[in-house]
């Protein structure tokens, strides 16, 4: 199947390294336009370089912004508009995993995750709903993660701000489908990316990245036996943005690599 994005503008938050860059090459390499969004100027001008070469005949744009500041998310959605004059498709990428033991957790903890995940969602999809219910014709895929459907001890506040997000896309999708925007989940498991990384460094392991991945696959007991790749991810996010995918709704799909107990 080749999908198109021809015409198509894109914005995805946490876009300049990831899997969020790497759903930002593919969706530019299939004709769409995209918007990548991010906190750190060194990082967010790597990642444009990477995607002009990537994909020379989409226009790119680098949007410097804390999505945890609602004035910066404001002004990042203007700049954008700007440039593209419409934004087609919203994938709110942006988060890490914060965990801990629940007694543990304090307030400013709470609130910090919650800003991030699900308020930095909330109000960068609540300024771009109305111009896709408008045009009748939108896409907005929140990447989560399979805490959502299945936390276990330990996983607060992650497993709880991904749950609220995950009704949140379940309310778009009811609100949005009528005028065809549409809103989907995508749950992710182990997959090589950014915070793998960040792991490996921060645990000090003299074993080669690579077998520290399969370690962490076999530690999870991923049925399929190893770590997800960012392009199979970023493969999923370009169908759902596409015509192709124009009858998926509402849905949390797992990219796990089959780990969670729950579908």
């Amino acid at each position: 199947m080749n999908i198109d994005l021809s015409g198509r503008n894109a914005m995805i938050t946490g876009g300049s390294k990831g899997l969020g860059l790497a759903a930002a090459k593919e969706m530019a390499a299939s004709g769409a336009n995209v918007a990548i969004v991010a906190r750190d100027a060194g990082t967010l001008n790597d990642a444009r370089a990477q995607l002009t070469a990537h994909a020379p005949k989409a226009k790119v744009l680098a949007v410097q912004a804390d999505v945890c500041a609602a004035e910066q998310l404001a002004a990042a959605h203007a700049n954008v508009m700007r440039e593209f004059g419409r934004i087609d498709v919203l994938v709110n990428n942006a988060g890490h995993h914060a965990a801990g033991s629940f007694g543990d957790l304090s307030d400013a903890a709470w609130d910090a995750d919650i800003q991030l995940k699900l308020m930095a969602t909330v109000r960068l999809t609540r300024l771009a709903w109305p111009g896709m219910l408008a045009q009748r014709w939108g896409r907005v895929i929140n990447v989560l993660n399979t805490y959502a459907k299945a936390p276990v001890a330990g996983s607060a506040p992650t497993s709880v701000t991904r749950a609220a997000q995950l009704a949140l896309t379940k309310v778009l999708a009811h609100e949005g489908g009528p005028h065809n925007v549409l809103a989907n989940a995508l749950l992710i498991g182990r997959i090589k990316s950014d915070q793998i990384v960040r792991r490996y460094k921060a645990s000090g392991s003299s074993m080669p990245i690579a077998d520290f991945m399969t370690q962490h696959a076999v530690e999870a007991k991923i049925p399929i036996g190893r770590m997800g790749e960012p392009e199979e991810f970023a493969g999923l996010v370009c169908f759902l943005a596409s015509d192709a995918g124009g009858y998926i709704n509402g849905a949390a799909i797992n990219v796990d690599g089959g780990m969670a107990p729950v579908v």
